[in-house]
């Protein structure tokens, strides 16, 4: 069998700017995503495949407060569970019927994966996530007041529901994973970096929070003993000066030189930041991380595009 590689999908691979987020919308996107990760799978690599969750979770929020007088509404780890499932429908009925067309003979199977978070972590003494729907400032007030819940002024767009944003520690599912994927199966896990759980007198209890899908996907492969970890995005490389008549594009990134323009604050910590730290926690920890194209999947696999980053 070929070499281990997890794959983790930006959000454009699922649903494009602009659009409304119908399910046919969503389909096709993953159609075409689906197209490009099965050339791995002709080249003998044993494909993971996560996934974010964002723009669904907002929407599946947005459902249930517009109708919460009417169906109780669920709680965030419960609406991420629920984006796993449907989003790992769309990407394995899409997977199968491309492997189907290129006549390769293999399962497909979504895991609903929870990650373990520990109860302790400084990060559950301040929500900064934002979630959900942008309500006015008196709403939210009266939400907060009512709730208990913290409600943040967000980039001039309205108010937003923040939550815990807390460090993954351990994929729960993680053998059942490792046993499928050894077997030869596609699998799709750790979707929006997983359904968050934290642990209590030796019981599993979900927890309100988010984990940053991009550390979770470096966890997973780290966990699985991956040989790679791809972050695919909707621009070629990393860069430097982004947006400016400086920008430049990077082909390599050292861990220590990363680490500096993310202090400098060169890569934005709600876009490229996270995507970042992700990389360089696997090559610390001794895989190989690179951050490219959906459309230059293969070649970046390749070293032939993307930003590959290196231990130094």
């Amino acid at each position: 069998m070929g070499s281990t590689v997890v794959v983790a999908l930006g959000g454009n691979a699922i649903l494009q700017p602009k659009q409304k987020g119908t399910f046919q919308e969503q389909m096709t996107n993953v159609e075409k995503t689906c197209e490009h990760i099965v050339k791995l799978i002709k080249e003998g690599y044993k494909v993971i495949i996560t996934h974010g969750n964002g723009p669904q979770v907002g929407n599946i929020l947005v459902q249930h407060m517009e109708a919460r007088h009417k169906v109780p509404a669920m709680p965030l780890f419960a609406c991420g569970a629920e984006s796993q499932g449907f989003i790992g429908y769309m990407i394995a009925q899409a997977m199968t019927n491309t492997l189907s067309k290129e006549g390769i003979d293999k399962q497909v199977c979504t895991i609903l994966t929870r990650v373990l978070v520990d109860k302790d972590d400084p990060a559950f003494e301040n929500p900064t996530k934002p979630v959900g729907a942008f309500l006015t400032k008196q709403e939210a007030e009266e939400i907060m007041a009512q709730t208990g819940e913290k409600w943040i002024e967000d980039s001039g767009r309205g108010w937003r529901k923040v939550v815990y944003s807390p460090k993954p520690k351990k994929i729960v599912e993680l053998p059942v994973i490792k046993a499928l994927v050894n077997q030869g199966n596609i699998v799709i896990a750790g979707g929006g970096g997983g359904i968050p759980v934290i642990e209590e007198n030796g019981m599993l209890k979900g927890v309100e929070a988010v984990i940053d899908k991009d550390r979770a996907g470096s966890l997973m492969a780290q966990q699985m003993g991956a040989h790679l970890f791809m972050i695919l995005t909707d621009v070629p490389q990393v860069a430097v000066n982004f947006g400016t008549p400086e920008q430049k594009n990077l082909d390599v990134l050292t861990t220590e030189q990363a680490k500096q323009y993310l202090k400098e604050g060169q890569f934005g910590s709600g876009s490229m930041g996270p995507k970042v730290e992700a990389a360089v926690a696997f090559v610390e920890r001794g895989g190989s991380s690179v951050i490219a194209s959906l459309e230059y999947l293969l070649e970046a696999v390749e070293g032939k595009s993307g930003t590959r980053f290196i231990k130094k």
